[in-house]
């Protein structure tokens, strides 16, 4: 081939990559002309920016987000040598929870709860906690501080638990009371005065009255037997400590609206249950032989609420358990309409349905009602 054959060939073959090259160069700069005029015709269509959020509402938000970061279930798998040792369900059970929804909504509430300083001892704010747990913000999620504990040790848990309370086994901080003696001079009704309570459930005014002892009449002549109870709304735990005599274990829930009675009942050698109306049970399904409602439960209650409540303790009652409805109080045209046909719906049977009116209000009536579970439930209801 000549000299001037190769020349030729070779500028053929670098004007094919120049020019492609150069097609290359006036593609990217049309599509930078048109992506500068998408942006600008965005920019004049895009609306108002809202105005801005308030910086103390930012801070409380970060706040609640951190919270909930800090405490949601971790998705990381443990290492080699730890799952090797370990349980997988041991493992799953060390998870942190995280935060109810209602703890979300009431963010004011749970941001001044969770200021505290880690590893020291925990604010001194009981009823704060309270605020949280009746709007079922429930378990708290504080965890890092060590609770507060009475000025002076407690003394041992007395054999008889009517015996008088001992005035420096709880923090009366927030009351205006500041010993047991305190609150029984002032109310004797409270539960503090056990001189009064010695003989409650004992004594008989009205049809109203189910004594403890015709309880176990009536479950004894129906070859029942109640070991296990649970007492919903029991203040001071005088029902407990009835049944405790008669060698009956009653674990009673209780919330401290106005008074200790959570700390009067474990000062009684009773087991209390920090718990609200609308908590479900802690208690395993048909483990228990009775659960009594006492005054707590009444027409205050939402509807919706008292049915759940109502279908809960069905979950807790064994088959041949005992519902104890005593001196629940409501407007006697609303028992009639709303909670008898409620109370209906379980299918118990009625051992006792005693009504009579209220003597310091018109048109409520009290109801006390003894109501047994079905031994057993076919599975076609």
């Amino acid at each position: 081939m000549s000299k001037n054959k190769i020349m030729s060939t070779s500028r053929k073959a670098m004007a094919l990559p120049m020019g492609l090259n150069f097609l290359l160069l006036l593609a990217m700069v049309a599509t930078n002309i048109l992506s500068l005029y998408h942006l600008s015709s965005t920019i004049q269509s895009t609306p108002p920016s809202p105005p801005p959020v308030p910086d103390h509402l930012i801070r409380q938000l970060s706040t609640i987000r951190a919270t909930i970061n800090h405490l949601r279930p971790s998705n990381n798998p443990p290492s080699s040598s730890s799952a090797a040792a370990a349980p997988s369900d041991l493992l799953l059970y060390t998870r942190f929870s995280p935060i109810a929804s209602s703890c979300r909504d009431n963010p004011i509430l749970l941001h001044n709860y969770m200021n505290y300083t880690p590893f020291s001892p925990c604010p001194d704010d009981s009823p704060l906690a309270e605020d949280l747990i009746l709007r079922g913000c429930h378990p708290l999620p504080r965890r890092r501080c060590f609770s507060k504990t009475p000025p002076s040790p407690s003394p041992p848990l007395p054999s008889d638990p009517f015996s008088p309370l001992p005035d420096k086994t709880a923090l009366f901080t927030h009351y205006t009371c500041k010993t047991f003696s305190c609150f029984a001079k002032q109310n004797p009704e409270m539960g503090f005065d056990m001189r009064v309570e010695k003989s409650r459930y004992l004594t008989s005014e009205t049809d109203l009255d189910l004594l403890i002892p015709q309880l176990f009449k009536l479950t004894e002549s129906a070859k029942s037997v109640i070991r296990l109870g649970l007492d919903v709304g029991g203040g001071s735990g005088t029902f407990a400590a009835q049944m405790k005599l008669r060698n009956v274990t009653v674990v009673t829930t209780t919330m401290n609206l106005g008074a200790p009675y959570s700390e009067a009942a474990a000062a009684r050698g009773l087991v209390a249950l920090h718990a609200p109306l609308q908590q479900r049970l802690p208690v395993f399904d048909g483990t228990i032989d009775l659960v009594r409602c006492g005054h707590a439960v009444n027409r205050w209650i939402p509807v919706a609420a008292m049915e759940f409540l109502f279908f809960d303790v069905d979950r807790v009652l064994r088959g041949g358990g005992y519902l104890l409805l005593d001196r629940f109080f409501s407007k006697r045209l609303d028992l009639e309409k709303v909670y008898a046909p409620l109370i209906g719906k379980l299918g118990y049977k009625k051992v006792k349905w005693a009504v009579a009116s209220k003597s310091d209000k018109n048109g409520e009536v009290y109801l006390t009602a003894l109501l047994q579970k079905p031994l057993i439930r076919s599975t076609s209801e």
